[in-house]
């Protein structure tokens, strides 16, 4: 009996939005993540403890530190770049979603998946550039970062955050992470944050609200 009335409840919400017609939100503040990808030492705290706050089995990840190297002798480098949802301006992911399971905080922008109404079709999983959107299989669900909601509307910060030993990796209103004005570890003796690092793809694609403090050898 339950099973029919969620599948009720899907197909009411399919047909609902079938009729609505998509306006991106325009959030009051836009949260955003920083990551220092000179400091970071890649210890993997931050993906642990995601993993432990969602209850993730071992596979899918919401956070994922990426080890870059190359180089050739003497002139080599090395850098970790952290992500994971970015929480963009204009996620492709949430018009994509057949059910309306995706939606974007008004308060401030955060991304988030009514796993009640996700039918697992995975369609946010191909659009997303970043590779954000992790498909649960036990559950037949497609979840992600959802910057800790509840942590963030306790007045907390998201357990990626909490766990970084480096403090490399925080959270603020975007618009002063782009300008430099956040005041963190991260920020301190370095240049203003860029947009992007090499080989990520394209920001003007959803406008993702994400900014490094690069690596020399990082920067696009």
């Amino acid at each position: 009996m339950s099973e029919e009335k969620d599948l009720a409840k899907i197909k009411e919400a399919v047909k609902r939005h079938k009729k609505e017609v998509y306006i991106p939100v325009a959030p009051e503040m836009q949260l955003g993540f920083i990551h220092n990808n000179v400091d970071c030492i890649g210890c993997r705290a931050c993906e642990i403890a995601c993993k432990d706050k969602n209850g993730l089995a071992p596979g899918p990840r919401f956070r994922n530190v990426m080890y870059v190297e190359g180089g050739t002798f003497p002139d080599v480098y090395a850098y970790k770049v952290n992500m994971s949802c970015n929480h963009c301006a204009e996620p492709a992911c949430l018009p994509t979603c057949p059910t309306g399971a995706i939606f974007k905080r008004k308060k401030d922008g955060i991304v988030d998946i009514d796993s009640t109404l996700c039918i697992g079709c995975r369609r946010c999983e191909a659009a997303c550039p970043y590779g954000a959107p992790q498909f649960i299989p036990e559950r037949n669900i497609v979840s992600k970062c959802n910057m800790c909601v509840d942590e963030i509307d306790a007045g907390r910060k998201p357990y990626c955050v909490q766990a970084c030993m480096m403090r490399v990796l925080d959270i603020g209103d975007i618009d002063k992470l782009r300008a430099g004005t956040w005041v963190t570890k991260a920020m301190a003796a370095h240049e203003k944050p860029v947009a992007a690092v090499k080989n990520m793809a394209n920001p003007e694609l959803t406008k993702p609200s994400i900014v490094f403090v690069a690596h020399s050898k990082g920067t696009v």
